[in-house]
């Protein structure tokens, strides 16, 4: 099982999550969001990784052009969009990218899977009418009602007292954790990462 800690906003916090035994790190360049960085920011906690973590830029909404200028000076793996984006605007960039998927009742995850078939994966998240993730609310799993060929991310609300059902029921690629292993927004609790990545990898 695959795990991402998205959110990362400090260096020192960054450089002990990388030292545990997780896959990638969410990087949030969206303005709005409490967990927002800058470029330099970003580039510093990049700088405190060890190798072979990925770095995934989350962006929501935003326009090309300053798209653009994040991976011209950042040295980002895969692209998270998390807003409206349609399939050709997220394939401009020509990147790997995620496709977040804001889960609630009616949505077609197999109609979302053949509009974004070029994305890597279909990252699956909570529904909130004025928020674009990052809230700390779980989705009902029972709406990922469809066999896709894409990897699915499971997101929202996870934590250490619900992952393990989360994965049982839904059998996710990976996992994408962010409040649930949080003491405030931006800042990883390194114990409760630590507990999350034990539960999941003891699966």
């Amino acid at each position: 099982m695959k795990i991402k800690i998205c959110g990362i906003t400090d260096s020192e916090n960054a450089k002990k999550i990388g030292q545990l035994n997780i896959n990638a790190i969410g990087l949030v360049f969206y303005a709005k969001s409490p967990r927002a960085i800058s470029i330099p920011q970003a580039n510093k906690i990049i700088d405190s990784l060890p190798p072979f973590i990925s770095k995934v830029g989350l962006f929501v909404n935003s326009k090309s052009s300053y798209i653009d200028q994040v991976l011209n000076s950042v040295n980002i793996d895969t692209i998270q969009f998390h807003g409206d984006e349609s399939s050709s605007f997220c394939s401009q960039f020509q990147m790997p990218f995620i496709k977040a998927i804001r889960m609630r009742e009616g949505t077609n995850l197999f109609r979302q899977a053949e509009e974004f078939y070029s994305a890597a994966g279909l990252l699956l998240d909570s529904f909130e009418e004025d928020s674009y993730g990052g809230t700390g609310k779980s989705f009902d799993w029972n709406l990922i009602r469809y066999n896709i060929d894409l990897p699915i991310i499971l997101a929202g609300g996870l934590n250490k007292d619900n992952v393990i059902s989360a994965i049982e029921k839904t059998q996710p690629y990976a996992i994408d954790i962010s409040s649930g292993v949080e003491t405030i927004k931006g800042i990883k609790d390194i114990k409760k990462t630590k507990e999350i990545i034990e539960l999941v990898k003891s699966i």
